[in-house]
């Protein structure tokens, strides 16, 4: 049984495909809508992460310790070594969910944890100074993300088109950013991430954009390595969060990537 109530949502019929999500809700709404026609999408917000409490008693969200409690929701959810799928963080967890054998086949969209040090505090703090610009702006948030310019400024590391977004999603993604409880722990606890070399056992896709900024895509040469089995993608024209770039690409992707 899980430890926590994580916060999920379901639409569509189908074999199970699991989302997982941190700070990108947003932007995974548009790729929901599209696969709902042919899967059974389960969306489920992280721990800290969203509508999901943080992990209890204390507990270091570690990716491992993340990947773990998912993989506990799973039972809790009736769901049996589901495909799964994320971003950055998300894609993180999806990776260890597939080396632990708790998902059936997993795609990871610009995973982080392949990165140096510097690397990480570059990302890391990015994201840190985003996360106090969401909480300075509070209620205000709509005068940022009520103009082509202001999101741009606000999301430019993100989405490599960011003036295309609808203003609703900008504005939900900062106050997603602002108000998510487990942001500044989960954040420390990355900083010494590092994905480990394993064979996947399960089929395994990991795909780039060409223009992330935050996860540059020389860190997709690293993934090569790391994960010999695993297939690799390059999204071309696509940042950091692929799925607010180009929604159907990224359904397309996944609906041929995972088992169904």
């Amino acid at each position: 049984m899980t430890d926590i109530p994580l916060a999920s949502s379901r639409l569509g019929a189908g074999a199970p495909l699991v989302v997982i999500r941190q700070l990108d809700r947003e932007g995974w709404t548009p790729v929901i809508d599209l696969l709902s026609n042919e899967r059974d999408v389960v969306a489920v917000d992280l721990p800290g992460f969203g509508d999901s409490p943080s992990l209890r008693d204390g507990t270091t969200p570690t990716v491992p310790a993340l990947a773990a409690e998912v993989a506990k929701w799973f039972s809790a959810a009736g769901l049996t070594r589901p495909s799964a799928v994320g971003n950055s963080l998300g894609a993180a967890v999806v990776l260890e969910l597939a080396r632990s054998g708790a998902v059936g086949s997993a795609v990871a969209l610009s995973p982080i944890g392949l990165w140096t040090g510097p690397e990480a505090a570059y990302a890391l703090g990015s994201l840190r100074f985003a996360r106090r610009m969401a909480e300075a702006l509070g209620d205000g948030s709509a005068r940022v993300t009520g103009s082509p310019l202001g999101r741009t400024l606000a999301f430019w590391q993100l989405v490599a088109r960011p003036w295309r977004m609808t203003p609703e999603a900008a504005d939900g993604s900062l106050r997603n950013l602002a108000r998510s409880p487990g942001f500044e722990a989960t954040r420390r606890a990355a900083r010494t991430y590092r994905l480990a070399g394993f064979t996947p056992h399960v089929p395994v896709t990991v795909a780039w954009g060409t223009r992330d900024l935050l996860t540059p895509r020389h860190q997709a040469r690293r993934a090569a390595r790391l994960l010999p089995g695993a297939h690799q993608v390059r999204l071309r024209g696509c940042g950091h969060s692929p799925m607010s770039d180009d929604p159907g690409r990224i359904a397309r992707l996944l609906l041929s990537a995972t088992t169904g």
